[in-house]
Formats: C-alpha cells, sequence, structure tokens
C-alpha cells in the first residue's frame, strides 16, 4: 500500500514537472509581451534615439499632464494595441532610461515602430520591423534569388 502511494506520489510528481514546464514557456511570452508593453520608449512615446535631455522633458510633461488629469496622458500606443499609463509607470520608464545598461536593454525591445500594428495576417517584413529597411539587402536564405537562372545561363538571353 505504501509502495502504491509512493508510484502515485511519483507519477503525480512528474505531471507536475510535465504541467510546470508548460507554465514557463507561456510564462515567458507573456513576459516578453509585457516587456514590449512596458518599454520605457513606448511609455514616454519617445524614440529609442532619443537623448536624455529630450528623456526628462517628456518625462515631467507626462507627470504634470497626469497630474492635472488629462485623458490624452492616461494611455500610450504599442506594437501591441494601446496600454494604460500612470505616474508610477512614467517615474519607472524614467529611471531605467537613466540607467545607460537599462536603456541599452529597452533599446533593443523598442525596435518596432508602435504605428506599424498589424492588422490582420498580411505579409512583414523582418527588416523593416526592426528599423533596418534603409540597408542595402543582402541575399538571405528564406528569399528566393530572382536573379539564380539568369546568372546561370538559363534565363532570358
Amino acid at each position: 500500500m505504501t509502495r502504491a502511494g509512493g508510484a502515485g506520489g511519483v507519477a503525480g510528481g512528474a505531471g507536475g514537472v510535465a504541467g510546470g514546464a508548460g507554465g514557463a514557456a507561456g510564462g515567458a511570452g507573456a513576459e516578453a509581451l509585457a516587456r514590449i508593453r512596458d518599454n520605457a520608449f513606448y511609455v514616454l512615446e519617445l524614440p529609442a534615439a532619443c537623448s536624455r535631455h529630450d528623456m526628462e522633458r517628456q518625462g515631467q510633461k507626462l507627470l504634470a499632464m497626469l497630474e492635472l488629469g488629462l485623458s490624452a496622458a492616461m494611455t500610450y500606443a504599442t506594437p501591441l494595441g494601446v496600454a494604460m499609463r500612470d505616474a508610477d509607470k512614467v517615474r519607472r520608464a524614467m529611471a531605467t532610461l537613466r540607467d545607460p545598461e537599462k536603456r541599452l536593454e529597452e533599446e533593443l525591445w523598442a525596435r518596432i515602430d508602435p504605428a506599424a500594428r498589424a492588422e490582420g495576417s498580411g505579409a512583414r517584413d523582418e527588416d523593416e520591423d526592426l528599423g533596418l529597411g534603409e540597408l542595402r539587402r543582402a541575399p538571405r536564405p528564406d528569399r528566393p534569388w530572382a536573379g539564380a537562372l539568369t546568372a546561370f545561363g538559363w534565363g532570358r538571353r
């Protein structure tokens, strides 16, 4: 009887481990979405290339607008849609951008333009999403090489 209970306990433990792994994968996705939604640059509505002076000025402006209860300061745009903003979120965003290491991390997460939110399932260009659209295009293995047949003598002559 003890042995059967022990086996049941092991099986239950294995189920708990498997459930925990699934929860961790879901948690990682939720964490990534939260990082994008709560990104300091999105909260302050600033580009990633802004100066510290611009960040301080925008933060103080938003804090004053929130203190007055202006509805324009209550929400902000993200690539995931509109999010709610409060004074605490603005203060945390400003503190994050004052730290050079945290600012760099936020810059990496703020590469997607909030106005370029995907509507539906249209095709998207990853280079454009990352702000690399102005760079010269290099051949990529996931895109066909349009001039391949011509280059090897199989195209029009």
